[in-house]
């Protein structure tokens, strides 16, 4: 079978490892595709008219209104761990299979990652570094930090990539680690090196907080006001799961509260954002442009599943990891 394959939006899919699209060379035609994320389904429709692959970024959405327009579409396959951007149920009704990455791939760097911007936050190292560059090795007194150490970290999602933050800090960190899950037995959080407790008591308790829920109908600004108001004062906050978990507004207030001491995030929502967004203007946010996976060994991984699963469809065959 020769394929149409379309490459939507993703500035790292083939460009480190060049083998993953001389394979698919010799499935079809590729043709590379940037979106903008607002972009209506129809138009994204028409814009991918005689593709029958779509290797999809986390944006633009993939939305009933594109299925209900679109041509033949045989496989989406998503080069990341996240689905929320594809209407599953549409695409279902139109006989396509989604494929997503299989979840251990991207698990080590997500972790790494939030691991990294709880280090940040609370060492400051990002403003330290600025003072330097700027000639004020003097001030170095304003960047006295908090150790990760005895702190109480809460988890909010101990799934994939939940489980192996919590680990990295209990262990190797000696964090006492807390978790809210609700869709694990409190048997199995324990056995993920968490304390199992809802979300309020997490909340209250926490010193630190990270984000590692996937997205779902359920949870759209599942940290509002209301959750913000029961957090300590002063608490560490890292989002490296997706920005729709957070109110942005009730975030803002937070930071200007105090309540909020430092978030890092990797994700926001609307994402991409340029350098005018509002969280910019304060010293306490780190902001970076959704990298978490992007390690030479996650994204090696993340193609090669990619890879397989066009040629999975190229041969008739169903590929590993359908979602739909």
């Amino acid at each position: 079978m020769n394929l149409r394959i379309a490459i939507v939006n993703s500035s790292s899919f083939g460009k480190y490892f060049p083998e993953h699209l001389e394979r698919l060379n010799g499935l079809g035609e590729i043709t590379r595709f940037d979106f903008p994320v607002s972009i209506d389904g129809k138009s994204l429709a028409d814009a991918l008219r005689g593709h029958n692959v779509i290797i999809a970024s986390v944006k633009p959405y993939f939305t009933r209104e594109f299925f209900e327009h679109k041509d033949e579409l045989l496989l989406l396959a998503r080069h990341g761990i996240g689905v929320d951007n594809v209407d599953l149920n549409a695409a279902r009704a139109k006989g396509v299979v989604v494929t997503k990455v299989t979840p251990w791939v991207e698990r080590e760097a997500v972790a790494e990652l939030a691991v990294t911007l709880i280090l940040d936050i609370l060492r400051m190292t990002h403003e330290a570094r600025h003072a330097v560059y700027e000639g004020r090795w003097a001030e170095r007194a304003r960047f006295v930090g908090w150790e990760i150490q005895g702190k109480t970290v809460g988890i909010i999602g101990i799934g994939n990539i939940g489980s192996r933050v919590a680990e990295i800090l209990r262990y190797g960190f000696g964090a006492n680690t807390i978790a809210y899950d609700p869709y694990l037995h409190p048997d199995t959080i324990l056995a993920r090196a968490a304390e199992p407790v809802g979300l309020d008591e997490l909340l209250q308790r926490s010193d630190i907080i990270s984000l590692n829920a996937s997205l779902n109908e359920g949870n759209y600004h599942m940290l509002s006001h209301r959750e913000f108001g029961l957090m300590k004062q002063g608490v560490f906050l890292v989002n490296t799961a997706r920005g729709e978990l957070i109110d942005e507004e009730a975030l803002n207030a937070a930071l200007e509260s105090g309540k909020v001491a430092a978030i890092g995030m990797d994700v926001v929502e609307g994402e991409p954002i340029d350098g005018n967004h509002r969280l910019l203007q304060y010293s306490n946010v780190l902001i970076v442009p959704h990298i978490a996976a992007y390690t030479r060994e996650s994204l090696r991984l993340m193609g090669e599943k990619v890879v397989r699963d066009v040629e999975h469809i190229a041969r008739g065959e169903m590929p590993e990891d359908v979602v739909t």
